[in-house]
């Protein structure tokens, strides 16, 4: 048992893997809104990077994060740079378009812990 959701996922993904590429967006999470911040991939060549560690690199991208999405490149495991920077794109042009799509990565706060997007309620208007 580990200390955190991403820690569980990295090393059960890796166990079936043996080795993945990982698409990651930063996101700001507020006020009913999930904005897009900054993205990259990774490749994933072993199981001893814990939460703690990828926190740090990710608090080194130079943005105020709250959240991060991680999507496998592909079932073919690690996949080269070209491919992993044109399927970056595309996702990040998609999430764009429909941020509801971050329920199909493994979506984690700033603890490593599970996040889950729900669809916004409406609002109630507040009449005086």
């Amino acid at each position: 048992m580990s200390d955190t959701d991403f820690d569980d996922w990295l090393w059960a993904t890796f166990a079936e893997t043996q080795g993945f590429t990982v698409l990651i967006v930063l996101v700001g999470i507020g006020a009913g809104r999930v904005d897009l911040l900054k993205s990259t991939h990774l490749h994933v060549i072993g199981d001893d990077i814990d939460w703690p560690q990828m926190a740090d690199h990710l608090d080194r991208s130079g943005v105020a994060w709250d959240g991060v999405v991680m999507f496998r490149a592909g079932r073919e495991g690690l996949v080269a740079d070209n491919i992993a920077r044109d399927r970056l794109d595309q996702l990040v042009r998609a999430l764009n378009g429909d941020r509801t799509l971050i329920r199909d990565g493994e979506f984690f706060n700033r603890g490593g812990l599970r996040l889950r997007l729900d669809d916004a309620e409406p609002t109630v208007p507040i009449l005086n």
